[in-house]
């Protein structure tokens, strides 16, 4: 049965219905259901209690269930709540205020009460109004079951979660709270694209400044910005916090904790089957710490099934963000600066136009037509599946190559390369459909994720996506450089010694160490440019004997027919040692 759109069962219409059936004025039922189930405010206004009366009494009615998963809405199942609320129990926590900023059908409320024997309050927040109702139902059918229950103050609100004032009731209550519950599981970018209401007014609210901010950092999740709202709001009360999120939610919490300081500590990761509790294929864990304390930095990840079970602390070590404290302690000493700028690949939003494969001489894009181009602007391109081995060359795939940086005109094409204009000009329609931001504005057929390095003929690269740590030496093919996508992260060189010797330095046991306790394998980009940037080269060649890099340097000649030696490694080392800070000063100093 459902009633405005809210699912509840006879047993509670039958009660509702017998309760109100006098009734005639909304105060007075409000009243009457605050005595009975401790429910505040159950109708609005006399209009609501009305239509109510009348629903109920045609309550028979079947309506399909809507589904809100691209809302982020997974609904947490009743045992999984009281599976939470018990881990609570056995930490000694028996909160007078529980508050759940996006209380949903309110299984959470319902674990609960069923759980907390000092409850003076319940507060819950939800802006679909037929799950406000759903939770109203489903604590009266609670005691029912349960009538010598406590019944404290309840309040189910329709409210928007990022207008209501937090702040207000943490003022009011000081005595001790528990902010509860399961935050929506979707990025403001993915609510933005359904023209959802239930989204923060700034989308920018880490403050990432231009290009960061247009390709990709700007988008942040929603659970996210709610577990920070409570933070913000209640770090200062005392009590805890306990939220099932995402993985990537609470690693980005502790990783802005080194600068925003929250009041917490005890904070602790507790990995659940996301699958078996909400069938999905997403990492996700519940989140809890202690409010109200000294502020730390590094947090203890278990598993939720056994919460004695230990398996990792990540977090910030020496002003470090660490996947791994065990692992960073053995292999840290290489974490630091990069000598050279680690780029992403090309990008260009439309594989079946410009990416082509090359059948018995001709060109064939993904929409398997056959083109005549010219070979000038075309590259061979290696995606994140096409680095599989120390040393590549043969790529699989084509890309056409319009601009040599962000920005250059293109029009010199129509008069150089007829041929590719009129394949580019046949497809304008799909460039100029490209949805992201960052091709407004810009030239016709525009790419990112080019540059000088881009034409290096030699280059070091790693797939972001992939969790093996192989990087790849990527040669010329023709003595034409080959090009990455997006997927991946390239180092250029003009010689191929100083590309053997980085890759070399970067297959390296101690760097995969390295990178196993900085790198979150549950990620969506295993390696990123911040990851790659804190491998220090120069900290890392200095551990290394001759022997050992003659060794390497054999290995790859012999299976990869090269013809590299150790004579230019004396200038490699000078290239990527640290300058002195005297000299890199003397830089700025004037002459008098």
């Amino acid at each position: 049965m459902k009633v405005f759109g809210a699912n509840i069962s006879r047993k509670v219409a039958d009660l509702l219905s017998e309760k109100l059936s006098c009734i005639t004025n909304f105060e007075t039922a409000n009243e009457k259901l605050s005595v009975a189930f401790g429910i505040n405010s159950f109708f609005v206004n006399q209009e609501e209690f009305g239509h109510f009366k009348n629903a109920i009494v045609i309550s028979d009615q079947v309506v399909a269930e809507p589904d809100r998963a691209e809302y982020g809405d997974f609904q947490t199942n009743l045992n999984l709540a009281k599976s939470v609320v018990k881990l609570l129990n056995d930490k000694k926590i028996n909160p007078q205020l529980v508050i759940e900023p996006t209380c949903g059908k309110g299984n959470f409320i319902i674990a609960a009460l069923s759980s907390f024997k000092r409850l003076d309050k319940i507060v819950g927040i939800e802006i679909y109004k037929p799950y406000t109702w759903e939770t109203k139902f489903n604590i009266i059918e609670f005691y029912i079951s349960n009538p010598t229950e406590v019944k404290p103050g309840i309040e189910i609100i329709h409210f928007n979660v990022f207008d209501f004032e937090f702040n207000d009731l943490a003022a009011e209550f000081k005595n001790e709270v528990l902010i509860l519950g399961n935050p929506p599981w979707v990025t403001n970018s993915k609510l933005s694209s359904l023209d959802s209401n239930n989204l923060p007014q700034k989308s920018n609210y880490k403050k990432h400044n231009g290009f960061d901010a247009i390709t990709g950092k700007g988008n942040f999740d929603i659970g996210e910005y709610i577990t920070t709202m409570m933070l913000g709001a209640f770090q200062k009360s005392k009590g805890h916090l306990a939220f099932l999120v995402k993985n990537s939610v609470i690693k980005n919490v502790m990783l802005e904790q080194h600068r925003c300081n929250y009041m917490i500590s005890g904070i602790e990761k507790l990995t659940i089957d996301s699958k078996k509790e909400f069938d999905v294929s997403v990492e996700a864990s519940l989140f809890f710490c202690r409010l109200n304390s000294m502020p730390e930095y590094v947090c203890n990840e278990f598993d939720f099934y056994y919460p004695e079970k230990h398996i990792c602390e990540f977090g910030w070590v020496n002003g470090k963000f660490v996947s791994n404290t065990s692992f960073y302690h053995h292999s840290g000493d290489v974490d630091g600066i990069c000598p050279f700028e680690w780029r992403q690949g090309i990008k260009h939003d439309l594989s079946s136009v410009m990416e082509l494969g090359r059948v018995n001489g001709c060109f064939v894009n993904g929409k398997n037509e056959e083109v005549e181009l010219e070979e000038d602007l075309i590259f061979g391109i290696f995606k994140s599946s096409d680095l599989k081995h120390k040393v590549v060359n043969l790529p699989r795939k084509f890309t056409i190559i319009t601009q040599k940086k962000i920005g250059q005109e293109t029009f010199n094409i129509k008069q150089k390369y007829p041929q590719t204009f009129k394949y580019l000009q046949s497809h304008k329609q799909l460039f100029d459909q490209r949805k992201s931001s960052i091709y407004k504005n810009k030239p016709d057929y525009s790419i990112f994720g080019i540059g000088d390095y881009s034409f290096s003929p030699y280059k070091v690269a790693i797939s972001g996506f992939y969790k093996t740590f192989l990087f790849s030496l990527i040669l010329p093919l023709e003595e034409k450089p080959i090009m990455l996508d997006d997927t991946c992260y390239l180092l250029g060189f003009d010689n191929i010694e100083f590309a053997v010797y980085t890759a070399i330095l970067l297959n390296s046991g101690k760097t995969k160490d390295f990178l196993q306790s900085i790198t979150f394998f549950d990620a969506k980009r295993t390696f990123t440019k911040d990851i790659l940037m804190r491998i220090d080269l120069y900290k890392l060649a200095i551990q290394f004997s001759e022997l050992f890099l003659q060794q390497e340097i054999d290995s790859l000649n012999n299976n990869y027919n090269l013809h590299v030696s150790l004579d230019k490694w004396n200038d490699y080392v000078k290239t990527i040692k640290p300058k002195p800070v005297i000299e890199q000063m003397s830089l700025f100093s004037i002459e008098k």
